[in-house]
């Protein structure tokens, strides 16, 4: 057992031993070696069943990266450009102004949608014809390109319909043969989860402690299921089966993988994965944005003077996957307990990053 890997796994022990964890994976690549394959806890408290790594957790929106790499691979492939209007693809999504609109602006979360028209709630989230037409209609908060707002859910349905009308098929599909298939990985990276494939899940739990308030201007935006994560959610099978492609169910080996993957050119070119292509203020939340074509820019919890070229999504409840190219890594931890913060994933990635340094 290598050091890191003895390191991160004495923490993850810790954690659920300590009761602040019930079941955590962590997974770390790094110049295409896997690292780190840690895992401790349980999939299922009410009946005692382990959780392994290869045990698949819904992780919210750590599913983003997912989505936001099936949007490269459109361009990869030849099938639309990142300046291609949306509704060269889906001519009715032009109403209301939004026929400036293109795939950079969907991988920027500029489009101007970044909460679901009021009539789509979690329950119509399985019904795609019916999500799809309604962000169609809707009309835009901001002209497309001229500010950045977090897609919460719109995103993926954005990125997927896209995909849809491009090659005729549903990403729960694209996913398996342009992604799982070809790394391996198949089970542990999926939208819309096969029925064979929901015994093996893990169980989310809610963390009991109090959630921090919403900002309110989070609160007018977003519905309140859009903007807290619900293991209710996370659990339910209608929610599991369906493709929702702004969350995912993965394996932290899963996501690692995949990033591994984009770091190495397996999958496409890399080079425009971590360039800036936004700076600005996320007006959902009111924070500094910095997003690179589909993912944000930054390891959370990296000191300012690293300016790290780090990219990707961390998921509400605590879950978290990048890629960074500087330094050859790509991470990912996902786990079964919902907390509103991302205490285990900083703890982990400071574990990480010492070694790092140690390492040069």
């Amino acid at each position: 057992m290598s050091e890191v890997q003895e390191r991160i796994q004495r923490q993850l022990d810790t954690l659920v031993g300590t009761g602040a964890e019930s079941g955590v994976q962590v997974a770390v690549y790094r110049d295409g070696a896997l690292i780190v394959d840690a895992v401790a806890g349980t999939a299922d408290p009410a009946t005692g069943r382990p959780l392994t790594s290869g045990t698949p957790i819904f992780s919210f929106s750590t599913g983003k990266n997912v989505a936001a790499t099936l949007g490269h691979l459109l361009v990869a492939r030849g099938l639309l450009g990142y300046d291609t209007p949306v509704t060269d693809l889906w001519p009715e999504f032009g109403a209301h102004g939004k026929d400036t609109a293109t795939l950079r602006h969907v991988l920027t979360h500029t489009v101007g949608l970044p909460a679901m028209p009021r009539e789509i709630t979690p329950a119509e989230l399985p019904d795609w014809p019916r999500v799809c037409a309604a962000l169609a209609g809707a009309e835009p908060r901001w002209r497309p390109g001229t500010a950045m707002g977090y897609h919460s859910y719109t995103f993926g349905y954005l990125v997927g319909e896209l995909a849809r009308r491009a090659t005729g098929r549903p990403v729960r599909e694209l996913l398996r043969e342009w992604i799982t298939t070809p790394l391996g990985i198949e089970g542990q990276l999926c939208f819309a989860a096969p029925q064979e494939l929901l015994p093996e899940l893990a169980r989310l739990e809610q963390q009991e402690r109090q959630w921090p308030a919403a900002p309110d201007d989070a609160e007018a935006i977003l519905a309140p299921w859009e903007s807290r994560p619900s293991a209710g959610f996370g659990n339910d099978a209608d929610i599991l089966r369906s493709d929702i492609p702004s969350v995912a169910i993965a394996t932290a080996h899963g996501l690692a993988a995949m990033f591994n993957a984009l770091l190495r050119g397996e999958l496409m070119d890399p080079v425009r994965l971590s360039g800036l292509a936004f700076e600005g203020v996320d007006r959902v939340f009111g924070t500094p944005a910095r997003m690179a074509l589909g993912f944000p820019l930054g390891r959370i919890g990296a000191p300012a003077e690293e300016n790290s070229a780090a990219f990707g999504w961390p998921g509400g409840g605590g879950s978290y996957a990048y890629a960074d190219p500087a330094r050859g890594v790509a991470f990912a931890l996902t786990k079964t307990r919902l907390v509103p913060d991302f205490g285990t994933a900083l703890s982990v990635t400071a574990i990480l990053a010492d070694h790092l340094a140690g390492t040069r």
